[in-house]
């Protein structure tokens, strides 16, 4: 971006930012005081952003961050595990791809933290290993590895052979779980 204000740029990415929080949080209000509390810690840093880097991974960054943290101290909280909840507050799917649709999502939720983290970065969000790695504070071998048994464990739970595709409609949720991006955003 040419602006000379870094804080023009931040809105541009909420909803990337909104996106990725949901998937870490897997609740949308959350995701969204998770959001939130990003856009806030930029704000109020952003004399700390080096104007000409990636905005993009600057705030990922620091949502990311601001997960991590917020999981530290919610630890007395109880989980859904099941997606009880969650369920409750999901409209039934009215298709074959809505179905295979959720049934990700539910395998989604079912990988580790880290997993889940490196897929959405590489695959959903379009950021590089190598960006993703800086994110993370690990080396991109790892981000690799992370993100290959993802999609692996992910085609596990759906039971997914290698010669069979989902029915989606959505080339983001296709990018995460194909090794190859059918989109980049």
């Amino acid at each position: 971006m040419s602006g000379s204000d870094p804080r023009d740029e931040l809105v541009e990415h909420l909803p990337a930012m909104r996106a990725f929080a949901i998937s870490l949080t897997r609740n949308g209000a959350i995701a969204d005081d998770m959001v939130q509390d990003t856009v806030v810690k930029a704000w109020t840093n952003i004399d700390k952003f080096e104007v000409g880097t990636n905005m993009r991974a600057w705030l990922f960054t620091i949502l990311r961050n601001t997960y991590y943290s917020s999981r530290r101290k919610s630890n007395r909280e109880v989980a859904d595990v099941d997606g009880v909840f969650t369920e409750s507050l999901a409209e039934k799917p009215a298709h074959d791809g809505h179905m295979q649709m959720t049934d990700f999502r539910k395998a989604l939720g079912e990988l580790k933290d880290e997993q889940r983290e490196a897929l959405l970065l590489v695959g959903a969000s379009g950021f590089s290993y190598e960006e993703a790695a800086e994110m993370c504070g690990v080396a991109v071998g790892t981000i690799k590895s992370r993100t290959n048994r993802a999609r692996a464990r992910i085609a596990e739970l759906m039971g997914l052979r290698d010669d069979e595709s989902l029915e989606m409609t959505d080339d983001a949720t296709m990018s995460v779980i194909s090794s190859s991006k059918v989109s980049s955003f």
